[in-house]
């Protein structure tokens, strides 16, 4: 069984348990990693993916996310970052997760959540994202949706840590003049 996303949005309109079992072939593995790159535990990784399918299924239909890759990372980033919040794993020292959220204190405002509601934030965030040239837009979203850490994401453009670290801090100043610009409130 080897589903391509349409297909799988077909099956989730027709109400087919089918669906969560395409969707966790295709996309089972990446969702994983994600989780665990968030919560940095394999067990609250699986059980946000477990959610992720319950919240896929129950959004599907209405929606139609095409391509369905994305949206599923979304869900499934939302729900380990709830975890978290929780959990309270980042008191526990939270690790990767702690290390790059304390890179965007200075960013982002201090009541992301309301704003984030609105859409505000993200709609500016994805603004500024569209500015980006493709490696650097690929750098941040690695860095700060993916959750990895900076030594990764120079192990895999082959650059420096160094060089990642100052592209990041760079971005986030970007950023931060932008939401400035857009009138968010930091």
């Amino acid at each position: 069984m080897n589903f391509d996303d349409e297909k799988i949005i077909e099956l989730y309109n027709a109400r087919s348990e089918t669906a969560i079992e395409a969707t966790q072939q295709r996309y089972g593995a990446y969702l994983t990693a994600l989780a665990r790159a968030v919560t940095g535990s394999e067990q609250d990784a699986e059980e946000c993916v477990n959610d992720t399918y319950l919240r896929a299924w129950q959004s599907i239909p209405p929606a139609c996310p095409l391509p369905l890759r994305p949206y599923l990372a979304r869900i499934t980033r939302n729900i380990a970052l709830d975890r978290i919040d929780r959990t309270g794993a980042q008191k526990r020292g939270g690790g990767e997760l702690t290390l790059m959220l304390s890179e965007l204190a200075d960013t982002l405002p201090d009541t992301v959540g309301e704003a984030a509601d609105t859409g505000e934030i993200s709609a500016v965030i994805d603004a500024f994202l569209r500015t980006l040239p493709p490696f650097e837009a690929w750098v941040f979203m690695r860095r700060y949706f993916y959750a990895d850490s900076v030594s990764a994401i120079a192990e895999q453009s082959g650059m420096s840590y160094r060089k990642i670290t100052s592209m990041l801090y760079r971005m986030r100043k970007k950023l931060r003049a932008r939401l400035e610009r857009e009138g968010v409130v930091l």
